[in-house]
């Protein structure tokens, strides 16, 4: 068998253009590997109005950004002043404040710090550094198919079908490629919730101050009562809300946001004024589920030639470590990596399968490690003793940074 090189390389197809999988191809294509993402939606602008803050540690989102040449961008568009972190009874009055001063060094200290994102723009950054040719809009996948050698045939609902070498599974919670290494399914958490908003123009308003100074610059989390209000500042003056409570999975609002506003008030009927003031005003057309969903703590799987998977489609978890796309993107990182100097090396498949899969062991190590301390957090933020416990959990998780 003729070891794949530069002029004969592996066919890779990374299927979903998460954090995870955009920075798969980004390692790829910075060293000169040709891969192809396949993503569901039909275009970049698709999802751009979801998704909240992300703080990008050192060692993980920061380090695949540095060693991608992105540092500057990062710079440019991360907001250091919203690591600032409130944790607060349901009467919004904050147990515990965290707010970084602002570094010293004129450069900034990225290293000791965990500067925020926004996640469109994160997802911005991350396509206009990759060939806009590599990525194929409009490509949900249907089906895979194990062939000979280690070769998977994908099929896609545009109608393509095409034989991959090597498949990438950044395909998220309900991950397709999954199947094949591990019967594990996604577990219910036994929370519940919705991700709720305030428009910019609406934040803005004098009125809404009281709203604003409750949130402060970052990150405010309220819990007590067995239910968690999580609220976060994007970077274009929106003002995000993540609300849970211990609910059946068949828990749903009204389609009707009116209804669906008058049924969180009366979850959090005694809560403070502005948090009740944030659910009335929320923006009526962006009201989504947020059921709380996680692999089992120290999921794996056997190494299986010519597929692997990453991000939440490996070790899915909930956001209660700021962990999610900090990993999913260190794992772009390290296999495109390890993908890269296999090609760039002429390795032959088995050694190209060998290298995969002594990475596919780190990452269940230092991912596990992980879970086990989300896992923790949430619980300590649902605790009956909240906030006091959830207090304690982010006291424990500094000390251990």
């Amino acid at each position: 068998m003729s070891a794949p090189t530069p002029s004969n390389p592996p066919r890779i197809a990374i299927i979903g253009g998460g954090p995870g999988g955009l920075t798969t191809l980004l390692t790829l294509a910075k060293r000169g590997i040709a891969a192809t993402l396949y993503e569901r939606d039909a275009s970049r602008t698709a999802r751009s109005h979801l998704g909240g803050i992300l703080d990008l540690d050192w060692e993980t989102g920061q380090r695949a950004l540095r060693e991608n040449g992105l540092e500057d961008e990062f710079r440019k568009h991360s907001h250091p002043e919203a690591e600032e972190t409130r944790i607060c009874g349901k009467d919004g009055v904050p147990v515990f404040h965290d707010d970084p001063p602002p570094s010293s060094d004129d450069d900034g200290d990225l290293q000791h710090r965990r500067p925020e994102i926004d996640r469109r723009v994160l997802i911005s950054i991350l396509h206009e550094a990759v060939p806009q040719d590599s990525i194929k809009w409009g490509h949900a996948l249907t089906s895979i198919r194990p062939l000979d050698g280690g070769q998977h045939e994908l099929t896609f609902a545009s109608g393509l079908v095409t034989i991959a070498d090597v498949v990438v599974g950044a395909d998220g919670a309900h991950s397709r490629i999954r199947p094949l290494l591990s019967s594990a399914t996604p577990i219910y958490h036994g929370v519940n919730g919705a991700e709720i908003s305030l428009a910019p123009s609406v934040s803005a308003l004098p009125e809404n101050r009281d709203i604003v100074e409750g949130v402060g610059k970052g990150t405010c989390m309220l819990a007590q009562d067995e239910k968690i209000i999580a609220f976060q500042r994007n970077g274009d003056g929106r003002i995000r809300a993540y609300v849970w409570h211990r609910a059946p999975l068949e828990w749903a609002l009204p389609h009707d946001p009116r209804k669906a506003k008058e049924v969180l008030l009366g979850i959090f009927a005694n809560w403070a004024p502005w948090v009740r003031k944030f659910i009335d005003q929320a923006d009526e057309s962006a009201i989504y589920p947020r059921p709380l969903f996680h692999l089992v703590v120290g999921h794996g799987w056997a190494h299986k030639d010519g597929v692997t998977i990453i991000g939440d489609a490996a070790h899915l978890m909930s956001p209660f470590a700021g962990a999610g796309a900090n990993l999913a993107m260190r794992d772009g990182l390290d296999l495109g990596l390890v993908l890269a100097e296999a090609v760039s090396k002429g390795l032959t498949r088995e050694e190209r399968e060998a290298a995969v899969a002594a990475w596919e062991a780190e990452m269940f190590e230092r991912v596990g490690r992980e879970a086990a301390i989300t896992a923790k957090n949430l619980e300590a933020f649902m605790s009956p003793d909240a906030p006091h416990a959830a207090v304690k959990a982010m006291e424990e998780a500094m000390a251990g940074n």
